[in-house]
């Protein structure tokens, strides 16, 4: 079966409480791991939260990705969704553990739209 899209959804921990809280420095990291994925950006959006976290989203051509911070944790929930053969959600998420300083990342990968291949009729 073919699917439309990767969706993975990642849990990133051991990240500093200042990074993470740094509603700058989340947006340039998430807009440049959608880079390094090879995605096509399109827009983007992110929130400061009072007193701490940030939440935000990139919209690519190929889907999006989304983050929501919990500083005071060093945890951040990330889900990096893309259609098409040529963007890697894997590099995005890669890059986003580098660039977090985390400690660690699990994530699962979910196949998006399975679609059975149709014979075309004339």
């Amino acid at each position: 079966m073919q699917s439309l899209g990767r969706h993975i959804l990642a849990e990133i921990y051991g990240c500093s409480f200042e990074f993470l809280n740094d509603v700058e420095k989340v947006e340039e990291t998430m807009i440049n791991a959608a880079l390094e994925a090879g995605a096509e950006i399109r827009e983007f959006v992110f929130h400061k939260f009072s007193p701490q976290g940030v939440s935000g989203v990139v919209v690519i051509s190929e889907s999006h990705l989304a983050i929501h911070t919990w500083p005071e944790l060093g945890y951040a929930a990330v889900d990096v969704f893309t259609c098409g053969d040529h963007v890697n959600p894997w590099d995005a998420c890669n890059y986003l553990v580098e660039h977090f300083g985390a400690t660690s990342m699990n994530a699962t990968e979910i196949k998006r739209g399975l679609i059975e291949k149709m014979e075309a009729t004339a």
